[in-house]
């Protein structure tokens, strides 16, 4: 639990800095706006088709009686939605890195360099990370999509699809998002995919600490345009944390300690 409150404390350590920093505050703003108005028709597309595309994917459900037909269907439309909003949460993450590539390693250096110790610095061209974001970026959505199908098949299950599997999908989301996150200022430590995976899965509640409630706060269009640059903020610094060496007794050894032959 421990791990968890410290992941939590990232966040907000994140948010402050950011709040601190007012011009790294502004910088940051930017590809998250410009992410949110993409994101926003593409919600209000698929609130207004919604309706219509349930009743093309249940022709069989035509001739039911009443209240099953609406109650199905009404179901299926949140469904879809809920579906929709869990994807654009990780997306919105992802579209909105790859966007501000350029603006957000800065930032994530600008946060190593205020904290003291080792400021790694990219040595890549802006197209080569670019497309290793593009690439590590569509590889995490793949598996995001795969978590997505079985719990919106989940999602089915009378009363667990409506308590624990939304529970499950904020924490599916909130982990892939600290990924995301980490790996503006884990990239910048030449640290590939796989091992960012093997790194966050160390430290699985300190993770979710910090991506759970940003998950939940992202749901929210707007709250996730102004939360954006502490969260690469909070990432950095728990990207620091992550990678740190561990701490070494500092204490001489007692010279009464019983040595083995």
């Amino acid at each position: 639990m421990s791990d968890l409150g410290a992941g939590f404390g990232y966040l907000i350590k994140g948010q402050r800095w950011a709040f601190g920093h007012g011009r790294w505050f502004g910088f940051g703003l930017l590809p998250a706006l410009i992410t949110l108005v993409l994101y926003a028709g593409a919600l209000t597309g698929l609130g207004y088709g919604a309706d219509d595309f349930v009743s093309w994917a249940t022709p069989f459900a035509d001739d039911w009686s009443s209240p099953w037909l609406g109650l199905l269907r009404n179901t299926l439309v949140v469904l879809v939605f809920v579906f929709g909003m869990f994807l654009a949460v990780i997306t919105f993450t992802a579209v909105t890195l790859l966007v501000g590539q350029p603006f957000y390693e800065s930032l994530s250096e600008e946060v190593d360099r205020t904290e003291g110790g080792e400021v790694p610095e990219s040595c890549l061209p802006l197209w080569r990370e670019l497309w290793i974001s593009a690439r590590d970026s569509v590889r995490i959505l793949v598996r995001v999509a795969l978590y997505g199908v079985l719990l919106f098949a989940l999602g089915f299950i009378p009363v667990v699809g409506q308590t624990v599997i939304p529970v499950l999908g904020f924490c599916v989301s909130g982990y892939f998002l600290s990924e995301e996150l980490t790996a503006v200022a884990l990239q910048r430590r030449g640290m590939v995919l796989k091992d960012r995976l093997t790194l966050l899965r160390g430290r699985r509640m300190m993770v979710l600490g910090f991506g759970v409630p940003l998950a939940l706060a992202f749901v929210v269009p707007f709250v996730a345009v102004f939360l954006m640059p502490g969260a690469v903020a909070g990432a950095t610094l728990l990207a620091r944390e992550l990678t740190a060496p561990p701490a070494t007794d500092p204490r001489p050894a007692s010279p009464y300690t019983l040595q083995k032959d």
